[in-house]
């Protein structure tokens, strides 16, 4: 059965807007008709080459919808159930999964070499990052989805698969915040506008936001923010002046540059926490000495995919969606049509926020 796709022919190269031949699904796998795709930095990592995918490919790795047919041995979910795509599955027999660190899976992103569907003059495609959300239905294993709590409404839910997971995860897994604390999040894209809303869920005293845009600042301060401040080489010393010359007890990072990494780190106080979740390139780095390690006491670490296991994440955050205490709707800064993604594109790289949100 053919249905639309924004396909990736190669490395750089810009999307296809395009019909793909897309498999009834096989023993083990689910049909998802896609309600909507968040359009996510690191689709534009995956398209420029920062980050590896086979391609050809769909991309897309953030998504809801609705489950159309099942394949053979799948009992967890059936046809109609609304589902959230998870791009990351945990394999349950490697290392990291033995010590329960499922967002470590060795073996998560195995399904990205697969071969899942075809374009209409037969050329082989693959499923970015699994999922391959970018389309208007896929065929994904069944590890790949999560039945999604009621009350929360369906196309919102996209952005539980990865944005709101990432940014949730980094404040309550990763950097642990804990009620009275002083929290900076350096970017208010939609994992910054995510992170600044689990840090007021965490009861966080103080959020900073910290952005290049002035524009974002509204945003910002809807998802959670008490204090915006634009980005600049004096950023580390602003935020000392609002926290009474010491600095936040945590730093989360979502942009992913040297820069914004380093001034997050001088952003934390002596023994606090710095944490990034931007995923930057090998051409990013940065730089500390050996005295400041020992002097400051700070803790500085990567997070990914928000330290979360999605299967026991979701069903906390959908509570979080039921009681007003997390709004998903405020991460979405446009509605857009799958030809809307190489827009989508350029706009996060002129660091314009939010989240783009496909809707089909």
């Amino acid at each position: 059965m053919a249905v639309r796709a924004a396909v990736l022919p190669a490395i750089g190269a810009p999307l296809e807007i395009t019909g793909i031949d897309l498999p009834d699904p096989g023993p083990g796998q689910v049909r998802v008709r896609l309600a909507a795709a968040g359009v996510c930095h690191s689709d534009l990592s995956l398209s420029n080459g920062t980050m590896r995918v086979p391609v050809p490919a769909v991309l897309g790795h953030e998504g809801a919808g609705t489950v159309v047919a099942v394949g053979e041995g799948v009992t967890h979910v059936a046809e109609g159930d609304p589902v959230v795509l998870n791009w990351a599955p945990s394999c349950g027999g490697c290392h990291a999964c033995a010590l329960g660190e499922v967002w470590l899976c060795a073996n998560a992103l195995n399904g990205a070499a697969d071969v899942y569907a075809r374009t209409t003059d037969g050329t082989d495609l693959h499923p970015g990052l699994n999922v391959a959300a970018f389309a208007e239905e896929t065929v994904v294993s069944a590890s790949c989805v999560l039945p999604l709590p009621k009350g929360v409404p369906l196309v919102d839910a996209a952005l539980l698969g990865c944005a709101v997971l990432t940014g949730y995860g980094a404040v309550h897994h990763s950097a642990k915040v804990r009620e009275g604390e002083t929290v900076a999040v350096f970017g208010a894209g939609g994992v910054g506008l995510a992170t600044l809303q689990s840090a007021r869920i965490a009861g966080a005293s103080r959020i900073i936001a910290v952005d290049v845009s002035a524009g974002k600042e509204e945003l910002a301060r809807a998802a959670g923010a008490t204090d915006y401040v634009l980005a600049s080489e004096n950023t580390p010393r602003e935020i000392r002046a609002l926290t009474g010359k010491q600095g936040v007890d945590v730093s989360v990072e979502c942009v992913g540059r040297a820069v914004s990494i380093r001034a997050a780190w001088d952003s934390t106080r002596r023994g606090g926490r710095t944490t990034v979740v931007g995923i930057g390139g090998k051409d990013q780095e940065v730089t500390f000495n050996a005295l400041e390690i020992f002097h400051w006491g700070r803790t500085l670490s990567g997070c990914v995919y928000g330290n979360s296991d999605p299967a026991r994440d979701v069903p906390v955050l959908a509570e979080h969606v039921r009681e007003g205490r997390l709004d998903l709707s405020a991460l979405v800064t446009e509605r857009i049509a799958l030809e809307g993604i190489p827009a989508a594109f350029a706009n996060m790289l002129e660091g314009k926020g939010g989240r783009a949100l496909v809707v089909f």
